[in-house]
């Protein structure tokens, strides 16, 4: 019995894609480019596609749904068989993957692992991150584009035209077509009108990969522990695994924000044959704790699409001890209402009550919370610093795409 998830064989079928916005279009393309008799729907807004009641009422050999539609949705209760958009992927990728190729998911931390890992693997490859899809070892950013299931297919095309692997981020879950599946963090959160959780498919995609390596303190059975490669003390990262052995020290591995991304990629490294030291070097990235100084202001960058209450936390002590002293303003809240996992009013209040602000910016739809208002991350750090004319430090954290 043919479990969910196999390559489905390549023979001619008549395919359904739901979910135009989130990759579903680029996905029925590459279908359509394998063969396959494809429709789509678009099921949020009913622009693009055929309407929902002309699908109702064909025929389907197969329907492509995103793991975050509702499993109630009519078009997906009658199909004959369900596969996810990453699924769809896989089976794209079938004999036409790249010769090494890694993917990670999860709640946070990925487009650091994702990008740490890609710094210390040898020879040529293709990253594939929310911040753009980039050619190593050159650096050049070939283009940007979401991390949906189907943004892998043209960064895989690119990882095997030039003979090189793939570090692939990826949204909700993985393709499991990878070598190696990356798990960054445990947070979850639900989906699909609240009938599923994240981390639960998150899991699930994993299920058939090859190899599977995950978090500090998770319990996954079958996948390796970060922390049985690479361990942290301080500012100091060990690691050994079968004849790669050493250490690297890093002053970011003291901040939340980056010592299980880089205890990851250090891991993920030993895993595929290369030695993590070149980890010492690796830098702040934009939008992740990264630091400028300017008319004597410490600003600390935190806003990207992983911030949470955590990193927030993490980031506002480590611009006051850069500060050393000086009010503290913070920018908080969410630019855009398109992040999977939002950044919700209690969860901003606490965050606010934890680091105890001098003041704050509020960027976002959040009335019951005192604040300047600002209309979005640009606008909010250029209140910040033009209050914060006393000096002192200016935090960045609001959950946003960059």
């Amino acid at each position: 019995e043919r479990r969910s998830g196999d390559p489905v064989e390549l023979l001619r079928m008549k395919i359904l894609v739901l979910d135009t916005i989130h990759g579903g279009a680029a996905l029925a393309e590459a279908l359509k480019r394998a063969g396959h008799a494809v429709d789509m729907v678009d099921v949020y807004r009913g622009r693009e596609g055929i309407p929902a009641g002309e699908a109702a009422r064909r025929r389907y050999d197969l329907v492509a749904a995103p793991v975050h539609l509702d499993p109630a949705h009519p078009l997906l209760c009658a199909a004959p068989r369900r596969i996810t958009h990453h699924e769809a992927v896989r089976m794209l990728l079938v004999g036409n993957r790249p010769a090494r190729m890694i993917e990670i998911t999860g709640a946070r931390g990925k487009t650091t692992t994702a990008t740490a890992l890609a710094s210390v693997l040898p020879g040529p490859g293709i990253l594939h991150t929310s911040m753009g899809t980039v050619r190593y070892p050159e650096g050049v950013t070939l283009w940007k584009r979401s991390i949906t299931p189907a943004s892998v297919l043209p960064a895989a095309a690119e990882a095997a035209r030039i003979g090189g692997w793939l570090v692939a981020e990826e949204s909700l879950g993985v393709t499991g077509a990878g070598d190696l599946a990356i798990l960054t963090a445990t947070g979850d959160y639900t989906i699909a009108a609240g009938k599923r959780r994240a981390l639960a498919e998150k899991i699930r995609s994993m299920s058939g990969c090859a190899e599977v390596l995950i978090p500090p303190g998770t319990d996954l059975p079958g996948a390796c522990a970060a922390d049985t490669i690479a361990v942290v003390t301080g500012t100091l990262c060990r690691y050994r695994w079968k004849g790669i052995e050493g250490a690297f020290e890093n002053p970011l591995l003291a901040l939340p924000g980056y010592r299980t991304p880089l205890q990851m990629a250090a891991a993920a490294a030993c895993l595929l044959g290369a030695d993590p030291a070149a980890l010492a070097a690796f830098a702040p990235l934009e939008g992740r704790m990264a630091v400028a100084r300017r008319d004597g202001k410490v600003i600390v960058d935190n806003a990207n699409s992983g911030t949470c209450r955590e990193t927030a936390v993490g980031a506002a002590a480590y611009a006051r001890a850069l500060a050393g002293g000086g009010p503290l303003t913070l920018v908080i809240g969410t630019e855009g209402q398109t992040i999977c996992e939002g950044f919700p009013a209690d969860e901003v209040k606490r965050t606010i009550d934890d680091i105890r602000p001098d003041r704050v910016v509020l960027v976002g739809d959040y009335p019951e919370i005192e604040g300047i208002p600002a209309g979005d991350l640009a606008e909010g750090a250029g209140i910040a610093e033009e209050i914060a004319n006393d000096g002192g430090a200016v935090v960045l954290a609001v959950k946003t795409w960059r």
